[in-house]
């Protein structure tokens, strides 16, 4: 069953005084966003990040204590944790909110490519909208955001991807596929960075490196998000059929301005997920895969080679160029979206070897160091002068007028799969086709009648009972399709609500 979604952090700075309280800051940007004041309806009952895929409980996580420690330095605030978050569902199936210390936009499900693009990118400007008003209240564009995953001091801040799998795949098939691919996907999604960091560690100018998380990336497996960051997260909370489904949940990816990066990110992910349910992915598995993704970030000229278990060396485009002929051969002729990951996955690798200056404006990596490289002929400096720190966090600045990226874009040398006015309508509407767009179309005709939402359900107030749109297996387009339409023409949500239990009812 293919659907995919990401979910972005994003970094938040505030120059108008001498220390910003990141927590209030971005609370106040997600409420920016609002017309009206905030009201409580995001259900947390189905969000429980203990249970671990490996098929147990964890009984605390390294969060957990961090969380509590947050709770004792938030206890002076004049609001509660929930007011805090802040959390929004937008009229698109997003939902927008504050992750204690960042703006966090996730996109709403989608079941293609330029879907998810469009909302990925219908975010940064959801976000930027906020900053705009946020500064108007402030009197000064005071409040920058930047899509990237470091602030240059030791703190890391994530970009997901999630797809929806089969329970019927074993874990392990899963972590055996995917570990080496994941390991070297970064030569594809990579967003690029000067200089070397650890958690909470200083940061250390020095030579250009190809991915911004790989210095935060501690353990091959973890269910942990934000401590002994782990290349496979191993958490177990589908959103979903629990019986049916799992949701892969992947925290090692970098977070994309480059539209191709994104697609290309996503698109290969999925690809090898339906290697790995078909029993068809190649036999990679590497020695030491935590040390492997640090060896291979820290060499943009791609020589370096890791060792497998099996006591031979490979490289990573040769680990990714693998699981490519696997894919052609399995896959290629499925489907349009299929062939076209197919031709770009090939193009791009043979270009990363031969020719890498045809994917600027593709690759973040490969765009942010040809920027860099420019700069620095020019005004004859080297990698480790600090200047290039703060160029490197503007590349990410999602201001149109300010950002080293958006810039490019505006200049047309950035390869686009939206256009603006697609960007705009998927600000406005959810993918039509996903239970995502469903949830955005309940919150733009239903929101007064809205008592709780989450991913997979929506309660209903009114009469002497709750009423519930249960999607936990709602992921059939025609099923989606037909839901759609009678939320769409409904009077009210029990009237859709009633026309829906018939229609499955008549279907048995």
């Amino acid at each position: 069953m293919r659907l995919f979604g990401i979910e972005t952090e994003y970094g938040i700075t505030r120059d108008d005084v001498p220390e910003m309280d990141p927590v209030v800051e971005s609370m106040e940007l997600v409420r920016a966003h609002l017309a009206v004041s905030f009201e409580r309806r995001w259900d947390y009952a189905g969000e429980d990040p203990h249970e671990d895929a490996r098929g147990f409980r964890v009984s605390g996580l390294q969060q957990d204590r961090e969380e509590d420690e947050f709770a004792r330095r938030d206890a002076h605030r004049p609001f509660s944790f929930h007011d805090m978050k802040s959390d929004l569902v937008l009229p698109n199936g997003a939902r927008f909110y504050n992750d204690h210390t960042h703006p966090e936009y996730a996109t709403p499900e989608c079941r293609t490519l330029r879907d998810l693009v469009a909302q990925d990118r219908a975010g940064e400007r959801i976000v930027h909208r906020a900053a705009q008003r946020r500064n108007e209240g402030l009197g000064g564009a005071h409040v920058r955001l930047y899509k990237n995953n470091t602030d240059f001091h030791g703190h890391s801040y994530g970009c997901h991807d999630n797809y929806l799998v089969s329970r019927v795949v074993p874990f392990s098939d899963l972590v055996a596929g995917m570990v080496p691919f994941l390991v070297s996907r970064q030569v594809v999604a990579g967003a690029g960075k000067v200089g070397t960091e650890a958690q909470e560690s200083p940061y250390v100018p020095g030579p250009y490196q190809i991915s911004q998380r790989a210095d935060f990336m501690e353990a091959e497996l973890g269910v942990d998000t934000m401590h002994n960051r782990p290349i496979l997260n191993t958490r177990d909370e589908p959103h979903a059929d629990r019986q049916r489904y799992r949701r892969l949940h992947l925290i090692i990816g970098d977070a994309n301005m480059c539209e191709y990066a994104t697609a290309l990110k996503v698109g290969t992910t999925r690809l090898v997920l339906d290697l790995i349910a078909r029993e068809a992915v190649p036999d990679l598995e590497l020695e030491h895969p935590v040390a492997a993704v640090k060896q291979i970030s820290r060499d943009p000229d791609l020589k370096t080679v890791v060792r497998r278990k099996n006591g031979r060396t490979i490289a990573p485009v040769d680990i990714q160029v693998q699981y490519y002929e696997a894919a052609k051969k399995t896959l290629s002729g499925r489907d349009e979206e299929s062939d076209w990951i197919l031709q770009e996955w090939s193009e791009t690798l043979q270009l990363l070897v031969k020719n890498r200056q045809h994917l600027v404006g593709k690759l973040d990596w490969v765009t942010k160091q040809w920027l860099l490289e420019t700069f620095m002929r020019e005004e004859r400096i080297d990698w480790d002068n600090p200047w290039l720190a703060s160029l490197d966090l503007e590349y990410h600045n999602i201001d149109p007028e300010m950002g080293l990226y958006m810039g490019l874009e505006a200049e047309g040398k950035a390869w686009r799969l939206t256009t603006d006015e697609v960007i705009e309508s998927a600000i406005r509407n959810g993918p039509a086709d996903t239970r995502g767009g469903l949830r955005g179309l309940c919150v733009q005709r239903f929101q007064d009648q809205i008592q709780s939402i989450q991913w997979e359900q929506v309660r209903f107030a009114g009469g002497l009972r709750s009423r519930t749109l249960d999607m936990r297996d709602l992921f059939d387009p025609p099923e989606v399709t037909r839901c759609i339409g009678l939320f769409k023409t409904a009077q009210s949500p029990a009237d859709a609500l009633a026309a829906w239990t018939h229609g499955k009812d008549r279907d048995v």
